[in-house]
């Protein structure tokens, strides 16, 4: 403007122009406003239209160039400002990073931290654990893309690649509203701040304004955006407000889709243009059309702009003024209050995402693109081919400014460009003309492949490597590994900035924007191709590499796209490699061959080797050995012997293959065996082709593998195996964690270690050797993997018939050996053709050459020199033999490796018989030779030789030492053949192990190991006689008897019941024995050793006995010799000498976790056990018998069941065992029966029944919550008529010294129960008649349905709902009848004093209200009624009262129907039948003011009765008494004043039962009926006895022990005594006895309000229950947050502490240990922490954790605090822990602190309680000892006086006064010199 007039001057100074322009200005932009009228001057009117001509031209210049460029120019950051609230698009969701897309091409970046508040603070949780937290989710699950969100500008930065920086939190964006300006319809965007029980807690940033949105409100949204799942904290979410509470205080919000996409934003919600929000569709006017865009008004008085790339591309052209249209809000800038909105459809629906998000031609350059529009300053349109608009800036419409020219930019243009990128929020493809980015050969990170060749600048240089910058856009990153053929130290002196270099792309991951180079010359220059997927690697292929590991077996090569492969040792070069890492480098470039490739698997083989060993072997060789197939049976020829096997040539065309020797045989042994005599030029037969790969060909010949590739059982590929499968294969190789087997196949498997064997696997390699042929069953088949896992356990591999399976490994093992013979005999040696010719049996004679080392004869045969024969000392037959003697021996086995012969000179075997066997005969047998796989027996009747399996198949390969067959053992055996194998021997197989024998004694092998060598000599030396007494030296102690040393080498034993007379309980006899003492005892007997190394099968000799002793003083002094007991007997009979009910002391052993029982020894060889349950009555002790029990204690039990068929006894802790009426005993719940009660059962298998109102003194709702099945429990038996017991667990039953409050009495019958009683029980079931209430486990009372609810019900199906089968409710007893047995109930809330059963929110009318309408029953009517519910209120049996309706039915039919509906019949209907009406009841609050129609309905309904004058009087004056005010007729809610203190007597009525004066009209007729018959006497007694009452509740109140009944008793105690904590929780004690936990919950609130602030003790008290309380009842959610409002407002140290002893206590150990955590990082300083959580875990038995925390404690707290903290772990050692280390512990202290007395005195105080008295005078002796003050001696030396008083003897008390007179002798010496 100011331009133009500078152009074109009018003359005057410009200050008149600027009023002539001023008023003009607002004129044409409120054009709105201005309204025209007719008034005024003719000469003013022309003055302006004369001023509007002169004005026309200069406005026509103006327009287009200032006001339509400005005011409709495209946003850019320029015009963005801090604060400004606009409307973006989720494009890319980052792990903590989202890039949005906004309007008009911008984008901007949203940081995790700028979600919301609450994501923000589990972000910083996990910072602070250094653990993912599993409720954080990540960014991918809170967003979507396309998600349209409302954001904030929170920073700008022109300068930074991420210049524009959002926030997305509530707070910033709806931050402009306040909680008065939120309306019903307005839709809000907010993020899931908190799940709860019910909904979510939602933030939608309006201070003072919670949000909740309700599960049923978001199951729609779940399901379709969610996926289904739960929303997560942090979810961004679009919510329509449904209601607004407490204005604005409350709102509930809604996700429902349909809802959302509907709304609209309206005048009604009051929007401004301070709070207005983007994103808001609202309904808009066409003000103005422009060829650049839209003014639209909304909201009836306020202005938009729509720009040119927003309007409807399909209504572009077509828009006019006043045009009614729907926009939606884009951008509200903060100062200027501008608005810009969008017509494009995809934006006027809320909360629906943006579908299209990319350009398919992103990248792609374009030619000829015709321009479609030019906007001055913003930039110009394109129309693709497809028919879609482009856009590009106008800074991409140049290469620079100055080459920008306009004109080129006219409609209808054709340019060259390429679209760059795409923008969602204004569905435009992003455009650019620039030529450097047109001719760019790579655009975005998806251009870029690996193995490409790019050209870049050096960017930087940094530690990790150097940053290329290959375009402005794309940056990549050259490791430091790859800047140089070989690894550079100092990059910078070869690289600078700016350089350009060649590169060429590893990898590149356009997701992430990660780019990898190398500049490694010989990859860069290559002319081999590059390899970038495993399908492009095929065999032969050579290529570059760079090695990235060296391992043992080889090395790993790298290409591109990260893909690699190996290079085996034996592939690095044509020479073994032995060591890769001292040839190979990491980062070496080389050249390899590509050997076998697996691209599913991803797997390669290479080799280093250029040259292969098809190329040396010529072709014609490559293509014999392809002829060669796998699963192919050859013949080969033996060619040379290597370490791996044997190398072969296959017949007939000579291949070269591998035969390795583990694949000679299935046995192990026998594969060593024929590699060992195998020749060169042998030739083998039937020989398996087991792989075939690189050129190499392995074979094998193991026969069972042989059989399955014949039979077809060998699947060929991973698709055919299938669980259950049982295959043959061989162990490939052997881990740590399992074992590898593979198939002919070439296929593999894994046996994990538990599934090797049926026993315990310590060391695979004991079980299996490489090589070894095994059957393994399939039990998992991973297909996508291509792995599956084995089980080679025997249970699950072996057949039924092992007899046949061992036979046929026998006979192709001894098969297998005749071969080796048949080998050995076409040799030339004669030593091996002698061998040959020898098999066992056979008769020689020979001659003695020398003795061995080991006790065996070696023998010599003249004839054959180097023959060694040798006979071990059990086979010389107890011969004595002289070098150069001959004799005669008989060969039992042939070890044709070592070139032995094994004989036998024993003349069983010399001169056996020859017999024909018969097959399948069972006979005897002695073992005389063991190999690994079969052993060599004898017959015992005949002496002929057999063979028998050891082993029983693949599989059983491990025995144990006592399973393993020893040389002279028996064993029983089947004959299998009836003649001799090829080797001499005949065939059998075991019958049964049960039939082995021992050992016979004088052939017992040589023991191994201490006590094996007490046995060897035990054999040899005589064992001493019964009564004889010895001496000896202990040699070691045990728990339970000493071992000693006796003369001559003999070995005895001292039992802990053979040591004292008189054995101290809970003492260890065997500590007062020391190692080395010498003792005198008394042989009392002998006993069998048994050994702990070898089972009893191994060492069975009933010579193995020691001599068992005693030194108890009286054995010592009596006579044995004629003493009857020392007579032996057997164990039966020594049981017998225990009947029931004697008490044994017994000696601790240990306790059974899985029987649950102690092991304990009454004497040597008498031992008992007490079942867990007999241990204790303690619960403590129950938990953890093994913490209170030590081994080797002494315990006195009596015994309760001999089991003398097992041979222990059964015993009690507890006493005598007897569960009859009374007796309180402990069970373990074996059934919870819902609804009913318990299953309990007792040792001895007594089962009993405790039904629900048996499980506690005091009745819940859920009343089996707190029982599980195991757990222990004390029990009361009630009856034992029933083979199943009667039980109680009631504490006043179980416990009665306890004498607890019994809130639910017992009903054991009818006759405990009273009229007017108040008593709680279960709903029963709902019936016609009402509801039945059980109120004991035998009585079921009915409650009327008018006795039910104060409110008039109608629907039936509110009965189901609010009176649940179970629900625990309060009864009060209205009728019994004895006779009948029948009780009438009523819970109404005048009688119970509760609250009514139906919620008043429920809008109920009151009973009184629901019948005043309606007629009541006639009298006679109502009198058959009640007849009719007597008969049908049975409450014993269901049987009972179906019968009785039944009889009654025909006679009242009618009667029956009114009586069983809860509704009467109308007034019509009893009015025509003629009969009188009875006035409907008035309501409640109209009693009083109605006293007239009260008497006539009174006059009118006699019934036939007349009633005289003076008793209507006395009716009157009785209505009159009831004027006055009771708790039934004014509610307490009523009172509007709140409490009155002026208690009177009117205000004391209440307080009296009026029970009978508060009923429904039937029964206040009755009362009529009675008070009819009464006289004036009567009722002045009846006046009297309630003055009397009164008076007795004015008394009571008075009465200092009067304790609360009621709810306003409490009120009044806490009104009268608000500060005391005590009053509060028994308040809330009060109500959580009748389940109610909301008015506990109320009940605290209240008195944390009322007790003042400074009772801090008092109001902790009140937090302490409430978070009890909270634990108890409540949830998670509920506790933490009372305990974080507790820490708030208590000291924090003491909620912390209080919290953990409650999770403690309710065993939720987990949670206390989490909490105990938090406290170690908060109260680091703080001891009391440390030392709480020492004993937590020493009370869960973590010693080990306890010491760990103690040496945290001695880092974290001060220098000065460290002998504290040592001394109370000390002492919890002594409490719960080792004792021992509890005395170390105080040791240590005390000889760094030997002045702390306080210590000293502590550790006095715990060893005289858990110590003995030695122990004690020696810590006294070194006390009084000490150089400390005389004022602490003295109290030292009067501590121990006191000691020695109470617990020793006058000497002992002398001799501490006589020290003490030795110290202060020797004080005042010291003082006098």
């Amino acid at each position: 403007m100011a331009a133009q007039e500078d152009s074109f001057p009018r003359g005057g100074s410009k200050k008149k122009v600027h009023p002539e322009k001023a008023p003009q200005q607002p004129v044409e932009h409120d054009n709105l406003f201005d309204v025209p009228t007719e008034e005024g001057s003719r000469k003013r009117k022309r003055s302006q239209e004369q001023a509007a001509k002169n004005k026309r031209p200069k406005s026509e210049k103006k327009e287009p160039s200032k006001p339509e460029a400005e005011q409709y120019g495209i946003l850019s950051i320029e015009t963005l400002s801090e604060g400004m609230r606009l409307l973006g698009c989720v494009k890319e969701v980052n792990n903590l990073e989202l890039v949005v897309s906004l309007p008009n091409g911008l984008w901007g970046y949203v940081q995790a931290t700028n979600i919301c508040d609450a994501y923000t603070k589990k972000l910083n949780e996990q910072v602070d654990q250094e653990e993912p937290l599993e409720d954080l989710a990540p960014l991918s699950k809170l967003f979507q893309l396309g998600m349209l969100v409302r954001c904030v500008v929170s920073s700008l930065n022109s300068a930074s690649k991420k210049s524009i920086r959002l926030s997305l939190n509530p707070k910033d964006v709806n931050g402009v509203l306040s909680p008065g300006s939120l309306k019903p319809g307005m839709v809000l965007t907010g993020t899931v701040h908190s799940v709860e029980d019910h909904g979510y807690l939602v933030d939608i940033g309006v201070g003072g304004t919670k949000a909740f949105l309700p599960w049923q409100k978001d199951q729609e949204y779940i399901k379709q955006k969610n996926r289904g799942t739960k929303l997560h904290v942090g979810q961004y979410l679009n919510c329509l407000i449904e209601e607004v509470k407490g204005n604005g205080g409350s709102v509930h919000l809604s996700t429902i889709q349909s809802e959302v996409t509907v709304a609209i934003a309206t005048e009604e919600q009051n929007w401004t243009l301070d709070n207005l929000l983007p994103g808001l569709v609202v309904k808009a006017q066409v003000q103005k059309v422009t060829p650049h865009g839209l003014t639209l008004s909304f909201l009836s008085s306020y202005t938009g702009l729509v720009d040119f790339m927003h309007l409807d591309s399909k209504k572009t052209g077509c828009y006019f003024q006043t045009q009614m249209v729907r926009a939606c809000i884009l951008s509200v800038h903060p100062r200027t209050k501008s608005v810009r909105l969008t017509l494009h459809s995809s934006f006027l629906q809320a909360g629906r995402p943006i579908s299209r998000l990319c350009h398919h031609l992103i990248g792609a350059v374009l030619n000829d693109v015709p321009v479609q529009g030019f906007f001055a300053k913003a930039g110009a349109t394109f129309r693709l081919k497809d028919g879609s608009l482009a856009y590009a800036r106008i800074m991409h419409l140049s290469q620079t400014e100055k080459s920008f020219k306009p004109e080129k930019f006219k409609p209808g243009n054709m340019h060259k460009c390429r679209v760059i990128d795409f923008s969602p929020m204004d569905d435009l493809a992003l455009l650019s003309l620039k030529t450097s980015i047109i001719e760019a050969p790579f655009l975005r990170y998806h251009d870029l492949q690996p193995g490409q060749i790019v050209k870049g600048t050096v960017f930087a240089l940094r530690s990790c490597g150097m940053v290329v910058k290959v375009t402005e856009q794309i940056k990549g990153l050259v490791p430091t590994l790859h800047l140089a053929d070989v690894q550079i130290r100092q990059p910078q002196k070869k690289y600078r900035v700016k350089d350009e270099v060649k590169c060429r792309v590893l990898t590149c991951d356009p997701e992430n924007k990660k780019l990898l180079m190398t500049l490694k010359k010989t990859l860069v220059e290559s002319s081999l191709p590059a390899l970038t997927s495993y399908k492009e690697a095929k065999p032969e292929l050579q290529t570059h590499g760079f090695i990235s590991s060296i391992k043992d077996f080889g090395c790993i090569v790298k290409f591109y796209n990260d893909v690699r492969g190996l290079v085996l040792r034996k592939d690095l070069g044509t020479q073994p490699i032995a060591a890769p890492e001292e040839v190979f480098y990491v980062g070496q470039v080389v050249k390899v061959t590509v050997l076998k490739s697996e691209p599913e698997q991803e797997r390669m083989l290479l080799s280093f080797r250029l040259s292969t060993d098809k190329e040396t072997e010529g072709p014609a060789q490559s293509q014999k050995k392809a002829t060669v197939k796998i699963g192919q049976l050859v013949d080969v020829k033996v060619k040379k012997k290597t370490e791996k096997g044997l190398e072969v040539s296959i017949l007939p065309d000579n291949i070269h293959a591998l035969l390795p020797t583990t694949h000679l045989s299935d046995n192990v042994s026998n594969s060593q065996l024929l590699c060992s005599w195998l020749q060169e030029g042998d030739i083998l037969h039937k020989v398996l082709c087991l792989s075939h790969s690189d050129g190499h060909i392995v074979l094998c010949r193991k026969p069972a593998l042989i059989s399955a590739v014949e039979s077809g059982q060998d699947p060929k590929v991973f698709s055919e195996f299938q669980p259950g499968m049982l295959l043959t294969g061989f162990v490939k190789s052997i881990k740590a964690y399992g074992v590898f087997v593979q198939f002919p196949s070439g296929l593999s498997g894994l046996a994990p270690k538990s599934a090797l064997s049926d026993k315990f696997v310590t060391t695979i390699s004991d079980h299996f050797v490489e090589g070894q042929t095994v059957v393994a069953k399939v039990t998992n088949v991973y297909e996508e993997k291509e792995r599956m896992l084995l089980s080679l356990r025997l249970s699950d591999v072996s057949q039924e018939n092992t007899a046949d399976g061992s036979l046929t490994l026998l006979s192709q093992c001894l098969e297998e050996l005749q071969g080796v013979r048949s080998l050995m005999s076409s040799r030339d040696s004669i030593l091996t053709q002698t061998l040959a010719e020898m098999s066992p049996g056979l008769l020689v004679d020979l001659v003695v050459q020398d003795m061995s080392g080991d006790g065996s004869l070696m023998f010599s045969s003249g004839s054959v020199p180097g023959l060694v024969l040798r006979a071990s000392r059990y086979h010389q037959g107890g011969k004595v033999m002289d070098p150069g003697q001959r004799t005669k021996a008989v060969v039992l086995h042939v070890d044709t490796l070592k070139s032995e012969v094994h004989v036998s000179l024993r003349q069983e075997l010399v001169n056996r018989k020859a017999k024909q066997l018969k097959k399948d005969t069972e006979h005897r047998a002695v073992i005389e030779h063991l190999e690994k796989t079969f052993a060599i027996a004898s017959l015992v009747e005949t002496g002929q030789l057999v063979a028998f399996p050891v082993t029983f198949h693949l599989n059983d390969t491990f025995r144990f030492d006592s399973e393993k067959l020893q040389v002279g053992q028996r064993v029983s055996l089947i004959i299998k053949s009836t003649k001799p194998c090829d080797i001499g021997l005949f065939l059998a197989v075991e019958s049964s192990v049960k039939k082995r024998t021992p050992v016979l004694p004088s052939v017992v092998p040589e023991p191994a190991g201490e006590e094996l060598e007490v046995v060897s000599t035990l054999l040899e030396k005589p064992t001493l006689p019964i009564g004889e007494m010895v001496t000896g030296i202990v040699k070691s102690i045990k728990a339970t008897h000493v071992v000693v040393t006796l003369e001559n080498g003999l070995v005895g034993c001292i039992h802990a019941s053979q040591i004292l007379d008189d054995v101290p309980l809970g003492s260890q006899p065997t500590t007062k024995l020391k190692v080395g003492k010498s003792v005198t005892a008394r042989v009392i007997g002998q006993r069998t050793l048994l050994t702990h190394k070898s089972l009893p099968i191994s060492h069975p000799s009933s010579a193995q006995t020691v001599s068992e002793l005693s030194i108890r003083p009286s054995e010592l002094k009596k006579d044995i010799s004629n003493d009857p007991s020392t007579h032996s007997s057997s164990p039966t009979e020594k049981l017998r000498q225990y009947p029931l009910g004697q008490t044994v002391i017994c000696f601790m052993r240990k306790f059974n976790v899985i029987k649950k029982w102690l092991e304990v020894e009454i004497t040597s060889d008498i031992r008992g056990r007490i079942p867990q349950l007999l241990t204790s009555l303690s619960f403590k002790v129950l938990k953890h018998p093994e913490k209170k029990f030590k081994i080797g204690q002494a315990l006195s039990a009596t015994v309760v069941g001999p089991e003398s068929s097992k041979g222990f006894l059964t015993l009690s802790l507890i006493g005598p065992h007897k569960l009859e009426e009374g007796e309180v005993a402990m069970g373990r719940v074996v059934k919870v029966l819902p609804k009913e009660g318990l299953q309990v059962l007792f040792p001895f298998g007594t089962v009993g029944k405790v039904s629900i109102f048996h499980l506690s003194d005091s009745y819940l709702e859920a009343p089996l919550g707190s029982f599980h099945p195991e757990k222990i429990v004390r029990c009361c038996v009630l009856s034992t008529k029933d083979p199943v017991l009667t039980l109680s667990l009631r504490q006043s039953r179980t416990n009665p010294r306890m004498k607890s409050k019994i809130e639910d009495p017992e009903v054991n019958s009818i006759k405990d129960i009273k009229e007017g009683q108040r008593l709680r029980g279960y709903v029963e079931a709902i019936k016609k008649l009402g509801v039945y209430f059980r109120i004991s486990p035998t009585l079921v009372g009915r409650v009327k349905y008018r006795h039910v609810t104060k409110y008039f019900v109608s629907d039936r199906a509110l009965y189901q709902t609010y009176l649940p089968e179970g629900k625990l409710l309060s009864a009060k007893v209205l009728r019994v009848n004895r006779k009948q047995n029948l009780v009438y109930l009523s819970f109404l809330p005048k009688d119970t004093r509760k609250p009514d059963v139906f919620p008043e929110s429920l809008g109920l009318p009151l009973r009184d209200q629901g019948k005043e309408v309606l007629s009541p029953l006639p009298k006679k009517k109502r009198k058959l009624e009640e007849e009719e519910e007597e008969d049908h209120g049975d409450c014993k049996t269901k049987q009972k009262e179906e019968k009785q309706c039944k009889t009654k039915e025909g006679k009242h039919q009618e009667t029956e129907e009114e009586c069983d509906e809860p509704s009467v019949k109308p007034v019509e209907k009893s009015a025509s039948k003629g009969k009188r009406k009875m006035p409907g009841l008035e309501r409640e609050q109209e009693k009083v003011n109605k006293k007239k129609k009260q008497n006539l309905s009174l006059e009118e309904d006699d019934s036939g009765v007349e009633v005289n004058y003076k008793e209507e009087k006395e009716k009157r004056l009785k209505q009159t008494k009831k004027k006055q005010p009771k708790p039934t007729e004014v509610p307490r809610l009523q009172l509007s004043s709140g409490f009155v203190w002026d208690v009177s007597l009117d205000m004391l009525t209440p307080a009296m039962p009026p029970r009978e004066e508060s009923s429904d009209s039937e029964e206040e007729e009755t009362s009529q009926a009675t008070l009819k018959k009464k006289s004036k006497k009567d009722k002045e007694l009846e006046k009297q006895q309630a003055e009397k009452e009164l008076s007795r509740i004015e008394a009571a109140l008075m009465d200092p022990s009067w304790q609360p009944e009621t709810a306003d008793d409490f009120d009044r105690l806490v009104l009268s005594s608000p500060n005391s904590s005590i009053l509060w929780l028994q308040y809330m004690a009060f109500h959580l006895h009748a389940t109610e936990i909301e008015k506990a919950r109320a009940v605290a609130e209240r008195a944390l309000k009322s007790i003042s602030f400074r009772e801090e003790q008092e109001k902790l008290n009140v937090w302490v229950a409430l978070m009890n309380l909270e634990n108890m009842y409540g949830s998670t959610e509920t506790l933490t947050k009372v305990f974080e409002r507790a820490v708030q407002y208590c000291e924090p140290l003491k909620v912390f502490l209080r919290l953990a002893d409650i999770y403690t206590k309710s065993e939720k150990y987990q949670a206390a240990e989490e909490l105990y955590s938090r406290m170690l990082k908060r109260f680091r300083q703080e001891k009391t922490v440390w030392i709480k959580y020492g004993a937590f875990l020493l009370q869960r038995g973590q010693a080990d954790a306890s010491h760990r925390l103690l040496q945290r404690a001695f880092s974290c707290l001060p220098q000065k605090e460290h002998v504290d903290v040592i001394s109370k772990f000390a002492q919890l050692e002594f409490h719960l822990g080792d004792a021992e280390r509890a005395k170390a512990m105080f040791e240590s202290t005390l000889s760094s602190y030997p002045k702390r007395t306080d210590v000293w005195s502590v550790y006095i105080d715990m060893v005289i309680k858990y110590g003995n008295q030695k122990e004690v005078r020696d810590i006294f002796e070194r006390v009084v000892h000490l150089s400390l003050a005389p004022k602490r001696m003295k109290f030292f030396f009067k501590r121990y006086l006191d000691y020695e008083k109470q617990h020793g003897t006058a000497e002992t008390v002398q001799a501490v006064k006589e020290k003490a007179l030795s110290y202060v002798e020797a004080k005042s010496t010291l003082a006098d010199n």
